[in-house]
């Protein structure tokens, strides 16, 4: 979709094309571009197609060049879809900037995007192109410092989760959040490194009052970074943490099952003895009594087994040797 913007009073107000003053700068909004919709950006205002595509791949990176007619800025802004595996994510803007129009292009919509339509973001004026691209950047950078903080929450909710119960899901919605915050990782470092450039080159001419607040951008950047690292080890940790904790759980089960298989063991060898085809004690006594010795020495070997491998000595010196280092702790 394709939606024209001009400012009156200070504020964007839609415009219809019929309705464009030619007399003042226009913002072209293109978000969710159809194919018939980039073919009409191309055409109308000579974008080279190679630079489209570069706009449109979800994939590519910030950075900034200049052409014979327009400046391209390439940014990544981060982007939140509820209903998504992954909900946090980032996606590419492109910001063509001519002399009497600036042109920001996106395959998805995105949160910086709304607050711009809507008036949202102080200060942003299309009177002053590279204020507007830098004015774009901290906005994002405020996005990523929000989203971050959400990220954040929800990684503290699904660790109370899996305190209670390690389910399957609540990992898989960890691992999710650690993808989200690697896109934001690297991101923001291309982000940074774009920033960096707008400082060292010329191509977009800033006064000092941009400098000013272009500034304030990198320290937001830096910060989001640290934030985002941050929170990346903290939940790289907390999964390698209960991953210990399924591996200990698994290694419970299977002695339990171990002491179990042991146990049923000696009763099956006793039954086994009893059943072969030689002379055998009781042999010539009614079968009632073979039968019942059979269950008393099974009852036996299935109890005394169970009391073995449930108090044996060296897990009971190990209790009063944990008990005794705590008394001599205490003392």
């Amino acid at each position: 979709m394709i939606t024209l913007w001009q400012q009156e009073e200070g504020l964007f107000v839609r415009k219809e094309k019929d309705e464009i003053d030619t007399n003042a700068r226009l913002w072209i909004d293109a978000r969710n571009l159809s194919a018939m919709e980039i073919q009409e950006l191309e055409s109308s205002y000579h974008i080279d197609h190679d630079q489209m595509l570069d706009m449109m791949d979800p994939d590519e990176l910030s950075r900034l060049e200049t052409d014979d007619d327009y400046t391209v800025a390439i940014a990544r802004l981060p982007v939140f879809q509820p209903n998504a595996d992954i909900s946090y994510t980032t996606a590419p803007v492109g910001i063509i900037i001519f002399e009497d129009k600036i042109i920001t292009v996106c395959w998805t919509d995105c949160e910086v995007l709304h607050d711009m339509a809507e008036n949202r973001i102080k200060g942003l004026s299309l009177n002053d192109f590279p204020a507007f691209v830098i004015r774009v950047l901290s906005r994002a950078d405020t996005m990523f410092l929000r989203y971050l903080k959400e990220i954040n929450r929800r990684t503290n909710v699904i660790q109370q989760e899996l305190q209670e119960s390690v389910a399957n899901n609540e990992l898989i919605q960890l691992l999710n959040i650690e993808k989200s915050l690697t896109f934001f990782t690297t991101s923001l470092k291309s982000n940074q490194l774009l920033l960096e450039k707008i400082r060292k080159t010329r191509i977009l001419k800033l006064d000092e009052e941009d400098r000013d607040w272009l500034d304030d951008v990198e320290i937001d950047s830096k910060q989001a970074m640290e934030m985002a690292a941050t929170y990346s080890t903290i939940t790289a940790g907390t999964m390698d943490a209960f991953a210990s904790v399924i591996n200990n759980n698994m290694n419970e089960v299977m002695r339990k099952l171990t002491v179990i298989t042991l146990t049923l063991q000696l009763a099956a060898i006793i039954t086994g003895f009893m059943g072969m085809n030689i002379r055998l004690p009781f042999g010539r006594s009614e079968s009632w009594v073979g039968v019942i010795v059979i269950s008393v020495l099974c009852l036996l070997s299935t109890v005394g087994s169970y009391l073995y491998f449930q108090y044996r000595p060296e897990k009971i010196d190990g209790k009063m040797g944990g008990k005794s280092g705590s008394k001599r702790r205490r003392k």
